[in-house]
């Protein structure tokens, strides 16, 4: 690979002080890449925070991420699965310039693109970073279909705010892949989103472009399974894949401390992950990106390890898929 280069994750995060036979963690499992052994699923880390409207230190999540692997196991006693059959790899992350965020951009469209060329059916795992990297990263995924694809978003925000006033931003993917017909909006469902948390010119340009948009109070008075349901109806409707993106700021701000943008009366962490397993599940959805974490502001972890459980989650949905 040229610039845009997979960097590999540092070992010394890698280990553990002890380990009991009967038990794995998700760092003897999810290990990085050996460059030649075919993989099911591959993460991949996105740190990139400069494009991000609020103070973010965003950019050091994928190894905060990494950190925590030795604090997690691989078994979902909910569900009674054991992830640990699945042959996944932690793929390091994609280089990122130090002052041209347009190159930034650029580097994870072909690091992406370059990805998917080498492993047409590797299932992406895509830890950020902030939610601009939504906009580059579903750019490169559409390239591996010949139809149109779809997009469920989970989010307090509706990231559609005009590219003149600040350029790409954490405010911008959904703008960006609508204004470059990536993606037709009538195969966007949000979910999630606030009030005092977006604009009325901003609500009526999503309406324009056929979004369906879900609030955080229908949420709680609805109950997240029937609105995910309707979510991947919409996003599934015409297309050939989904890609889901969550920001991990649609959650209520005492579930999530650690994120840029926090807001009250968000999800909270049991919708978060039963929303994450129904994604998993759904045979339509090929990739996933999490987003929008800072470790800098993040008390004990806690949003991050968050973040890991609902990567976890994600992935018992993707192993409860029916046999084909």
């Amino acid at each position: 690979m040229k610039e845009f280069q997979l960097i590999r994750p540092p070992e010394i995060i890698r280990r553990s002080n002890w380990r009991d036979r009967y038990e794995t963690k998700v760092v003897q499992w999810l290990v990085p890449w050996d460059g030649e052994e075919e993989i099911e699923i591959g993460l991949v880390g996105v740190p990139l925070s400069k494009t991000s409207i609020s103070v973010s230190g965003a950019s050091q999540t994928p190894n905060a991420l990494r950190e925590l692997f030795t604090a997690a196991t691989t078994y979902n006693i909910d569900y009674e699965i054991d992830l640990a059959h699945l042959i996944a790899r932690d793929l390091g992350d994609i280089q990122m310039h130090v002052t041209d965020l347009a190159r930034c951009h650029s580097n994870i469209e072909a690091g992406m693109t370059e990805l998917y060329s080498h492993f047409p059916k590797i299932f992406p795992i895509i830890v950020g970073g902030d939610h601009s990297i939504t906009c580059p990263s579903v750019k490169a995924f559409s390239k591996r279909y010949e139809g149109n694809i779809g997009i469920v978003q989970l989010d307090s925000h509706m990231d559609v705010r005009n590219l003149q006033d600040g350029g790409p931003s954490n405010g911008t993917p959904i703008r960006g892949l609508l204004e470059s017909g990536t993606v037709n909006g009538r195969h966007i469902a949000q979910i999630g989103l606030h009030s005092f948390a977006n604009s009325k010119p901003y609500r009526e340009y999503a309406k324009e472009q056929g979004i369906s948009q879900f609030t955080a109070r229908q949420v709680a008075k609805e109950g997240i399974e029937p609105l995910i349901h309707q979510a991947l109806e919409i996003a599934g409707n015409g297309t050939e894949a989904i890609y889901v993106t969550i920001d991990m700021d649609v959650l209520d701000q005492s579930f999530a401390p650690g994120v840029p943008a926090m807001v009250p009366a968000g999800m909270t962490s049991w919708q978060l992950l039963d929303a994450a397993y129904l994604l998993g599940k759904h045979p339509m959805v090929k990739g996933v990106d999490i987003v929008c974490v800072d470790p800098v502001q993040d008390s004990r972890r806690a949003t991050v390890r968050t973040a890991l459980y609902t990567m976890l989650t994600f992935l018992t949905g993707y192993t409860s898929r029916p046999s084909s």
